[in-house]
């Protein structure tokens, strides 16, 4: 059976975000992950995450420029520094809250620039050794160029690239079932044959972001062959709920996943 987590950015959004914790765990989780955990601060985090019970597997890098669509830059070489203190700043947040795995998001470039390339590897490789002292687990997300136009990295192919190049046991493939869908499709081979790689797995449903039931993908099948393939590390409700949280748990329910 999937271990599911709740996103706590976008699920229980009726609700103040410190007592999202708790309406994860009385909805049947154990385990949350957390976008942008920076604003409420990791003392109030850590209390509310202890008094529900409940695992933080997963945080983002901080948004450098969210006015300007900025979410990262490990693809520029003149922003190294920048790049160096943003995982620093999440390493912290992490190390506070108890987190196993940070979301580095690597934020706009040219895919064939060599340079930009060569920029995202090196940065990766020396954040992986602060990392590794911590005991956290690096994340490469490629995202959907239909959400996010410009961004670096859009698909596996490219991702598993990139970890061929970083060689680092703690730097992994976040398998985002959302992204894979619109950018190539083939969501059961694309995920067998990654399964290796994959460090943690996120869902929603095209075109509109909803929870399963609600959109082109048949999550009842997606999800009980990530069972079949022997895969036992968190599975992330990244969705936007078509209407309120607790109803889109319904499907979870209605076919045995909850």
């Amino acid at each position: 059976m999937p271990r599911f987590d709740a996103n706590i950015d976008l699920l229980f959004t009726e609700r103040p975000f410190l007592s999202r914790f708790q309406a994860t765990a009385d909805a049947g989780m154990d385990a949350v992950e957390i976008l942008n955990p920076y604003p409420h601060g990791a003392p109030a985090i850590q209390e509310a995450a202890g008094a529900a019970g409940t695992e933080i597997v997963l945080i983002n890098t901080p948004v450098l420029n969210p006015e300007a669509g900025i979410i990262g830059c490990a693809a520029a070489p003149a922003r190294r520094d920048t790049f160096e203190s943003s995982v620093i700043a999440a390493l912290d947040m992490a190390s506070a809250i108890g987190a196993q795995r940070i979301h580095v998001m690597v934020g706009n470039g040219d895919p064939d620039s060599q340079a930009a390339n060569d920029c995202v590897v090196a940065n990766f490789r020396q954040a992986a050794v602060e990392a590794r002292t911590r005991n956290v687990t690096l994340m490469l997300e490629p995202l959907n160029l239909v959400d996010r136009p410009g961004y670096f990295l859009s698909t596996n192919a490219h991702a598993c690239r990139l970890l061929d190049r970083i060689a680092a046991e703690n730097v992994q493939l976040q398998f985002d079932a959302y992204h894979t869908q619109i950018m190539t499709g083939d969501l059961t081979r694309a995920f067998r044959g990654l399964r290796e790689r994959t460090g943690h797995i996120q869902i929603a449903n095209p075109p509109d972001r909803h929870e399963p039931g609600h959109g082109e993908v048949d999550f009842s099948w997606f999800l009980s062959m990530v069972d079949d393939q022997g895969y036992d590390g968190p599975v992330g409700l990244e969705y936007m709920p078509s209407g309120t949280t607790e109803a889109s748990l319904q499907w979870f329910r209605l076919n045995g996943f909850l």
